[in-house]
């Protein structure tokens, strides 16, 4: 029998990469492909990229780069890129870097097995469409591999919302819900396999429309199918867009045990100016009244957001108003960032603020978004919470597992297994991590 081929992946960004990594290795499997850590033992690398990040394109070519000498010494290895810089950089990633084979963009993958045969007879290979038929359903998955206790679980793809800086509905194309049965499936298979907490994950996943039985559903009503799922615990979702976020979703968060009391819902701004030039279509004060509704019926949930500073046109009155959203929100968590251009988006047209002007008000926000995490986390001490238990700690007898509210928590002298959901007492909160103990 001759030895397995080696598939090393690298991905970049966001949960939606990571589940599409996984599924190519599992397509990929059906063509003889083991996974492996490193690229050096690889017969194939393929490198599942993101173009949210700034220079994103250039970071790939340099991580390409460095594969020039082990492509010397291994004539045969195949190497890919994937993901959103291939769909915009298509042909120009084989222009400027002649050892890469092939090029898929996010919605081909299903085609993964005919191009690596192709690649493999020595054609250069390069899909970036946008075809009709379910990758999903194409893309093959291994029987009954077994899983750890959470997994990500793609129910929706691509964007209509067009927000002058993003780059989405151009690499990940307009909007598509899966049909509900295919993800109810997928659930139940995943939960046979040993998971016990899905996360729906959507480019603007409270947009879900796939059909059901009676029409299209809402993802308040795929939630409640799925907390049929016997054996399954935990359900969370993003990432979610203000504009989305219908009543029968915000009442789920009061009334469905299973849907955990967090909620990843990105703002970007606080200045009504700068939110219209973002092409975001809804303010901040209904975005503020919307977490309020949220808040009425689920009180103790964790609210999640991302913000963008010095966008272009952007004063210090308008990052102001980001600061005093942020006062009244009073965020959980969030994710921050300094603007930067994406050729092709409009906003990259426009004048841009002064770099150092920005980096001041990027360590502004996070110095309060910190503050203000620090006190949720803080205020956990003394909870009785339920952990799922993901990994063994650094220290021997540690389990390391996150709690409702996303937290990491460990536990020492733990007698719990990878997969058990125990209640466990809050005792300490660190930097990034909560400590507690089992309750007998």
């Amino acid at each position: 029998m001759s030895a397995p081929k080696k598939l090393y992946i690298k991905t970049y960004g966001c949960q939606m990469n990571v589940y599409d990594s996984e599924r190519m290795a599992e397509t990929l499997g059906g063509q003889g492909y083991v996974e492996t850590k490193t690229p050096e033992d690889a017969d194939m690398i393929l490198l599942n990229t993101c173009h949210i990040r700034e220079k994103a394109a250039e970071k790939v070519y340099s991580e390409l780069g460095r594969f020039k000498g082990l492509k010397a010494e291994k004539p045969d290895l195949k190497i890919g890129v994937a993901g959103c810089v291939a769909q915009a950089e298509g042909e120009e990633i084989m222009r400027r870097q002649p050892l890469v084979d092939l090029v898929v963009g996010p919605q081909s993958y299903h085609r993964l097995p005919e191009m690596e045969a192709k690649a493999g007879a020595g054609e250069k290979v390069l899909d970036t469409d946008f075809p009709e038929e379910d990758k999903f359903e194409k893309l093959k998955r291994r029987p009954k591999a077994k899983r750890g206790p959470t997994a990500f679980l793609t129910v929706q793809e691509g964007c209509d919302k067009f927000c002058a800086f993003c780059v989405v509905p151009y690499t990940r194309g307009a909007e598509v819900s899966r049909p509900a049965d295919r993800i109810l499936r997928e659930a139940e298979d995943l939960v046979e396999r040993g998971v016990r907490e899905i996360t729906l994950l959507g480019q603007n996943v409270n947009a879900y429309h796939g059909a059901g039985p009676n029409g299209d559903m809402t993802l308040a009503q795929l939630i409640w199918e799925l907390d049929k799922v016997d054996g399954l615990e935990r359900i969370r979702f993003t990432t979610s867009h203000p504009n989305d976020m219908m009543d029968d979703l915000i009442e789920a968060h009061g009334t469905c045990a299973k849907l955990m009391p967090y909620l990843h819902l990105p703002v970007q701004a606080g200045s009504d100016k700068i939110l219209k030039r973002m092409n975001r279509s809804h303010t901040a004060e209904s975005y503020i009244r919307l977490i309020e509704r949220i808040r009425a019926a689920r009180p103790d949930i964790l609210i999640s957001g991302d913000f963008i500073v010095g966008f272009p046109e952007e004063t210090e009155e308008d990052f102001q108003a980001t600061l005093d959203l942020v006062e009244e929100v009073k965020y959980g968590t969030a994710y921050s960032f300094k603007y930067s251009t994406r050729p092709g988006t409009p906003a990259a047209e426009r004048a841009q603020v002064d770099p150092k002007e920005a980096d001041d008000r990027l360590q502004r926000l996070q110095a309060l978004l910190t503050r203000q995490q620090r006190e949720v986390q803080d205020s956990m001490v003394g909870r009785e919470l339920g952990v799922l238990f993901e990994k063994k700690g650094r220290f021997p007898g540690q389990m390391v597992g996150k709690s409702d509210y996303l937290h990491a928590v460990h536990v020492a002298d733990c007698d719990a297994e990878i997969g058990d959901l125990r209640r466990v007492r809050i005792v300490s909160s660190g930097a990034n991590s909560l400590a507690g103990e089992l309750i007998a």
